[in-house]
């Protein structure tokens, strides 16, 4: 395994009889870096992340983490690694502090410093038992937990449910030194906008499959643009449906309407500009729409 690269899976397939899970994921996350594993509920995420931790055994292929089997060599991949699940598992009448101190010394010797600095910047108390504590409290401690140890590698599963505006900014600054300091950050969500704001890769899972993975800065480069323009002669819709890229084009009324990716929007005003023009608008979409529009919502779906 190459030494920048923290995550590697082969063909990773999960299967539960004859329900097929996740199938031949081919997917590698280098080091320093935050992936968004994007894709709707049920798409195959948790099951991915759970193989990565090891408790789940593979049903076809491998996923190797920090170069150790994630399988055969949990233990030693459990040492390295926070792990935030979807749904966390708390002691109700143990208080934060308590639940820090204890998974502390399974990790060896908590550092106190540590566990108080990243509590107060999320608004944590550490003092009150876990039954008293709300919900986005509750995945504040989360966070904790999975951060205090200085893992090399964050395993996070929908970090921000229940979280307030204001600690998402600091959790997102929190991973951001993370992975300054060489650590990198593997971020499951089924929102766009979840980890549009963090993310410098983000892998696209539909129906258990690795439909396609993509640099932030590139996908943004797709970003679709809408346009609206006013002619003072009549225009026909074949006037611009030629241009590659285009679609939703619907000309009524001496009026174009229709939405185009960045790199078509020379090409389509070169065509626009073939007629007078007497009004025209054009706006930046936002990402989610131009993530759906180029890979959708998709049907079904795994566990």
């Amino acid at each position: 395994m190459a030494a920048d690269l923290v995550v590697r899976t082969e063909g990773l397939t999960k299967a539960y009889g004859r329900t097929v899970a996740l199938r031949d994921v081919d997917l590698t996350i280098e080091r320093g870096e935050v992936f968004g594993y994007l894709g709707p509920n049920g798409a195959g995420k948790t099951t991915t992340l759970r193989l990565l931790m090891g408790f789940l055994r593979p049903t076809a292929g491998r996923a190797e983490v920090l170069g150790l089997d994630a399988w055969r060599d949990s233990v030693a991949v459990h040492r390295r690694v926070g792990y935030l699940s979807g749904e966390p598992a708390l002691y109700d009448r143990m208080t934060g502090y308590q639940h820090a101190t204890y998974i502390g010394y399974l990790c060896g010797t908590p550092d106190r410093d540590r566990i108080r600095t990243l509590a107060d910047r999320l608004d944590l108390e550490l003092d009150r038992p876990v039954r008293a504590l709300s919900k986005g409290n509750r995945q504040k401690l989360a966070v904790v937990l999975a951060l205090m140890a200085g893992p090399e590698l964050l395993i996070l599963d929908e970090p921000t449910s229940g979280l307030d505006p204001l600690v998402q900014q600091e959790y997102n600054a929190v991973l951001r030194e993370h992975t300054a300091a060489g650590g990198t950050v593997l971020l499951s969500s089924h929102l766009l906008a979840e980890v549009q704001r963090t993310a410098d890769r983000i892998g696209i899972l539909r129906a258990g499959r690795l439909i396609a993975v993509e640099r932030l800065d590139e996908l943004r480069g797709k970003s679709l643009h809408h346009v609206t323009a006013r002619f003072e002669n009549e225009v026909t819709a074949a006037d611009f449906a030629a241009v590659p890229g285009v679609r939703d084009v619907v000309v009524t009324d001496h009026a174009l309407t229709c939405s185009a990716p960045q790199l078509a929007l020379d090409t389509l005003l070169k065509q626009v500009s073939q007629h007078r023009v007497v009004d025209f608008e054009c706006a930046e979409a936002e990402l989610e729409e131009t993530f759906m529009a180029f890979y959708g919502a998709g049907e079904g779906g795994a566990a």
